[in-house]
């Protein structure tokens, strides 16, 4: 069974930083596409950022220059490191795997979510 558990969430000021960390389990974590999605209340869940089995990432435009998506396939670990938090970056974040390697609509497995707030 694919687990994927998220942790680091937590919160903070406006201009501040924090690193999410995704542990997954039970799958070939190297040969799927690993997303961060994020959901804000009544608001429905947006891509946060993407990153395939060769590295290649897509972030959405709202968080480009401030968040970096990364990967550890030895450690099978996914992060966000998120810098020059704003108010409206606060929402439950969820880290998610798309089985098929194409990082567009087969998210299948995803973790249970870490709260970011982020206070101005």
């Amino acid at each position: 069974q694919v687990q994927l558990v998220e942790s680091g969430g937590g919160s903070v000021q406006a201009g501040g930083s924090l690193r999410l960390v995704c542990a997954a389990s039970g799958y070939t974590y190297s040969r799927y596409c690993m997303g961060w999605f994020r959901q804000a209340s009544r608001k429905e869940r947006e891509r946060v950022a993407t990153i395939d089995s060769n590295g290649s990432t897509t972030y959405a435009d709202s968080v480009k220059g401030r968040f970096t998506i990364s990967k550890d396939n030895a450690e099978n670990t996914l992060c966000l490191q998120m810098n020059s938090l704003k108010p409206e970056d606060t929402a439950m974040y969820y880290c998610a795997a798309d089985r098929t390697g194409t990082c567009r609509f087969g998210y299948t497995y995803w973790g249970q979510g870490t709260q970011v707030t982020v206070s101005s």
